[in-house]
């Protein structure tokens, strides 16, 4: 096995490897992230099936 002569937490460099690192693009807010959709999705589930339950019961 060769010697490794770049430290553990290092990564090497490639060789023949020109580009540089890609530029990350901001985070896109509130419309990227699942857990406002999924929230948003179960609160109208909720409000459609308490509309529901409201006319079995006769409140509605």
């Amino acid at each position: 096995m060769a010697i490794s002569l770049t430290p553990p937490t290092e990564t090497p460099p490639a060789e023949g490897c020109i580009s540089e690192a890609h530029v990350e693009r901001p985070d896109g807010g509130i419309w990227e992230h699942p857990f406002f959709w999924v929230a948003l999705v179960v609160l109208v589930a909720v409000v459609v099936a308490g509309f529901f339950i409201a006319r079995i019961f006769g409140f509605a």
